[in-house]
């Protein structure tokens, strides 16, 4: 579709719209696989092996192709962005929430493409592109706005997130919690086998976690 020529432009005839990327041979090549997954035959879908090693282009860990990522971000900010606040920045590889969230919205996009109706289509511009653009801002405030990409302000907590002494008390917290799902007296029990302060009571039934059930130890009993 062309557009009319600006004033002063009487020879520019660009395209009004710019088609939506293609796919790269590797991404292409995921999708065929799935499709086979999905519908192909027995003798197809023996040859694909284990359904859920298969590369997913929507999880961009599984299947790295970042060309055509970075073809839709061009795109979608030709496209759909008007107000420069909702522009993809171009450091956009180096936030990781901004990879997953860019591959989700390229392969709605794709999907939507390919149907036989507009249903699709329509519920992507409806759902897909304000949710999307709404998330980005929230996240990035006005970080990598106009001097480049910032480092991540978030780096400091992060980095204390993973120290030894927070990871330890993580691992306790957790060991913690089993120990009063698998016996709720384990909790008030003193360490190294020591005596429970206090008048004894009569004893309890021992429970232990089974295939993600509470199990009554001495009776068998499972337990809601």
């Amino acid at each position: 579709m062309n557009r009319p020529a600006a004033p002063g432009q009487a020879g520019d005839r660009r395209p009004m719209l710019e088609a939506f990327p293609r796919a790269g041979r590797r991404v292409e090549h995921a999708y065929h696989e799935l499709g086979l997954a999905e519908s192909g035959t027995p003798d197809e879908r023996r040859a694909l092996g284990d359904p859920r090693l298969l590369a997913r282009p929507w999880d961009p860990a599984s299947c790295v192709d970042p060309r055509w990522l970075d073809d839709v971000v061009r795109w979608f900010n030709r496209e759909y962005v008007w107000d420069p606040a909702g522009l993809i920045p171009a450091c956009w590889p180096r936030h990781p929430h901004l990879v997953h969230e860019v591959a989700l919205l390229a392969d709605l996009r794709r999907r939507a493409g390919l149907a036989l109706a507009g249903d699709a289509l329509e519920e992507w511009h409806r759902y897909a592109v304000p949710a999307f653009v709404e998330r980005m801002r929230t996240r990035m405030q006005s970080h990598c706005a106009e001097k480049g990409h910032e480092p991540w302000p978030a780096q400091g907590r992060h980095t204390r997130h993973l120290a030894d002494d927070a990871a330890q008390d993580r691992i306790s917290a957790f060991d913690a919690d089993v120990r009063a799902l698998a016996d709720p007296l384990q909790a008030t029990r003193p360490p190294d086998g020591q005596p429970a302060a206090g008048p004894s009571g009569p004893s309890r039934p021992r429970l232990q976690l089974i295939d993600g059930m509470r199990v009554d130890t001495g009776t068998g009993e499972i337990l809601d």
